[in-house]
């Protein structure tokens, strides 16, 4: 388990320094990894279960006042996709890596508002 986190870790910063992109950390409490923002989405890996982090990101998006426009579940993967009060869209990815492990992608606004994107995903960090 340990060789699959490093092996994403590294696999991450080398694709984030091949394309010019910065490496973000966030809180990891409960988290399996580091967050990277790439093309536009702060993403981490989470060794959490994919039903525990879609209910967190859901009751997250609830406490933010955030509505919900549209979740599509597949058998594997949930997207959500919403927006703030102030009209800015937001869109998360949760994927099933493995029995224990979910990746969570978070984008806000057409933008990409990187903080706004972090915050998000330290408060899914926070319920995980």
């Amino acid at each position: 388990m340990v060789k699959k986190i490093l092996f994403v870790v590294f696999a991450g910063f080398l694709l984030a320094s091949a394309s010019g992109c910065v490496l973000l950390v966030a809180g990891a409490a409960g988290g399996a990894g580091t967050a990277v923002w790439l093309s536009g989405k702060l993403s981490q890996v989470f060794e959490a279960k994919y039903d525990r982090s879609v209910a967190a990101t859901l009751s997250v998006l609830k406490e933010m006042k955030a509505e919900v426009a549209k979740e599509t579940k597949k058998k594997n993967v949930t997207q959500i996709r919403g927006s703030y009060n102030d009209g800015r869209q937001l869109w998360i990815d949760i994927r099933k890596i493995t029995e224990k492990t979910t990746r969570i992608e978070v984008r806000v606004g057409v933008q990409s508002d990187r903080v706004a994107a972090t915050e998000v995903l330290k408060r899914i960090t926070d319920k995980i």
